[in-house]
């Protein structure tokens, strides 16, 4: 078919590369840290965050533990990038859109972490520029992740009766994302949803096809 490329792992993982990328730069080379601007209503919009961890926001160890997952962000680019190009051509086609999904998403935030410190200045209370000639704001595999898209659906308290949290104030979705984050999410999510369909026996047999008597 005219348009089977579409679903090809490269293709995909470079589409997904390209969206992720240019929509960070334009973050953080428009906005300043903590801007925002509603996108649709009053439930989506952009609002420009970085973390320094790991995926939605999350943060891990500090310094040495943002090294730590920065090294270990490129152990598993090239772990999944190997298990996605090794898979036979029998392989289910969605589990190898899934897999690019995730390789996409990994190798997207691992270039944040390597590279935009050194190539952008940091983004308090002014708008980063890139290639700064007073230098980048953080050494390779220490910069931060750029996030922007913001779901806030739902706000109130919690109940009084309820244990530990009761009166606390809550908002769903709370954390801040952007698209390698949701790529890397989606992927893990189709194979959660289809597991049995991607790795049935079925599918087994036609990689190992049993000799016949």
């Amino acid at each position: 078919m005219k348009f089977r490329f579409l679903t090809h792992p490269l293709f995909i993982t470079i589409f997904i590369l390209l969206i992720d990328q240019s929509l960070k730069i334009w973050v953080k080379t428009h906005l300043y840290l903590s801007q925002e601007f509603p996108l649709i209503g009053d439930w989506f919009y952009i609002h420009f965050t970085e973390n320094k961890g790991m995926a939605f926001g999350m943060e891990f160890g500090g310094e040495y533990g943002k090294l730590f997952l920065s090294l270990f962000r490129v152990v598993a680019v090239f772990a999944i990038g190997y298990y996605l190009f090794r898979l036979p051509k029998t392989t289910h086609k969605g589990l190898k859109i899934s897999v690019a999904l995730i390789f996409a998403g990994a190798i997207g935030n691992i270039l944040d972490s390597a590279f935009y410190g050194l190539i952008f200045n940091d983004s308090f209370h002014q708008i980063a520029t890139f290639l700064p000639e007073e230098g980048g704001y953080a050494p390779f595999l220490h910069g931060w992740v750029v996030d922007m898209f913001w779901f806030p659906l739902l706000e109130g308290n919690f109940p009084e009766w309820l244990p530990f949290w009761g009166g606390d104030q809550f908002l769903f979705f709370r954390p801040v994302f952007n698209v390698a984050d949701a790529s890397i999410s989606v992927g893990i999510s189709i194979i959660f949803i289809f597991n049995k369909k991607f790795f049935s026996k079925k599918v087994e047999e036609e990689t190992h096809p049993s000799p016949s008597l």
